[in-house]
Parts: structure tokens; sequence; C-alpha cells
């Protein structure tokens, strides 16, 4: 079982997010887009996407630091364990938490009123629902793990497991002694790249660059 879900499982769903990112923008390249409901509802809107789009930004460059970053670096420029972790609690768990109460107003914008409501795609609300899942178990197991004061360090368990997958050499092993609460993290998270392909969350790989090389629009009077 666990050369089944972190040996195969990773490629799996990495192979099937990719596949339909492709085929999604091929065929039907239109409804790449993010479909903004601003028009309809710009209050809640305002709050909820202010709140998870800074919010995101932060947690996925704590992952980044957390996942991709060896242990063996912040040691070497001195950072001690304990501060690593006291700047991860007291950083990473205000901007999951911003995130989460994002989410969770945008979903309740999108049932809430009955013009977002009718304009919603099955899409729509599988990705929030998905989104706030992934949330709360990142939140519920770093809340136990810090709670726990055990000796469970991400950075030489599943930060090296992660850079095995990306790096074609796996190893499952690594993820035995990794508490439950972050392997559910881990894998509702590969939910998330399976719908991500066919959701509105596709308007990620979407950023407006060329708006930074774009000549002024210049307006003069008659």
């Amino acid at each position: 079982m666990e050369v089944l879900l972190w040996g195969a499982l990773p490629y799996v769903v990495l192979t099937l997010c990719i596949s339909g990112l492709v085929w999604r923008y091929v065929t039907n390249p239109f409804s790449w887009t993010s479909k903004s409901s601003e028009m309809l509802e710009k209050r809640k809107l305002r709050w909820g996407s202010l709140l998870f789009h800074y919010g995101v930004l932060a947690v996925f460059c704590g992952h980044i630091a957390g996942l991709l970053i060896p242990v063996e670096v912040y040691r070497g420029l001195g950072i001690s364990d304990e501060a690593y972790h006291l700047a991860a609690i007291v950083g990473g768990m205000p901007a999951g938490i911003v995130t989460f109460a994002g989410s969770l107003l945008l979903l309740y914008r999108r049932y809430a009123d009955a013009r977002i409501r009718a304009t919603s795609s099955l899409g729509d609300r599988v990705a929030l629902i998905v989104l706030i899942v992934v949330l709360f178990t990142g939140l519920a197991a770093t809340a136990a793990s810090s709670m726990s004061h055990g000796d469970f360090d991400y950075r030489t368990t599943i930060n090296p497991w992660l850079r095995g997958v990306l790096a074609f050499q796996p190893n499952p092993e690594l993820m035995e002694t990794v508490p439950i609460g972050f392997k559910i993290h881990i894998l509702t998270t590969f939910a998330l790249y399976l719908v991500f392909p066919f959701t509105r969350l596709v308007h990620v790989f979407s950023l407006p660059l060329g708006y930074l090389r774009r000549s002024y629009v210049l307006y003069r009077r008659r």
C-alpha cells in the first residue's frame, strides 16, 4: 500500500493532470478562463478574493520553502530547527487561516447569492469544495503536529520524498513515519490535481505577463 500510494499514485495523478490540461487547451481554449462573476456581485467577491489570493500566495511560498529546500540548507545557514519551526507556525498558520476564510466566503457567496448560484457550474462548486478540504486538512495536520510536541519533521520525510518524486527517484519508505493527518492532506491535494484541469482553477496559468511589456495607452483631448 505504501508503494502504491507514495510511489505509483503521484505519477498517475501528475499524468492525468498534465494530460487534462493539454487536452482542454487544445480542444477548448476559449474555456480557459476564470469565469469572473464580478458583474453579478462585488462586495463579497472583493473580500473573499483578496483573502484567498493573498493567502494562497503566502501558503504557496511557504510550501516551496518547506518542501523543496533541503533541511541541510537551513542548517548550513545557521537556522536552528526550533527557529525554523517557530517561524513556520507563526507565518504559516495565519496564512492558511486567511486562505481558508477567503475560500469559505467565496463558497458562501456562490450558494447565498441567487444570481451567482444560477450561473455556477458543477466544476465551480467542486473546485471550491476540494480547495476547502485541502486547506482544512493542512491546517488540522499542522495544528495537531504542533500541539503534540513530537519529533516529526516534514523536512526529513515529506521533503525528500517529494523531491525524489520530482526527480523520478521515489522513495515511499520515507512516508512510513509521517502522521496520518499529513498523509490525508497529501491525498486530498492529489484530488485537487485531478479536478484542476476541468475547472476554473486553470486560470492560475494565465498570468497577464504581456501587460508588463505593453505600451502605455495615451489619452488626449480633442
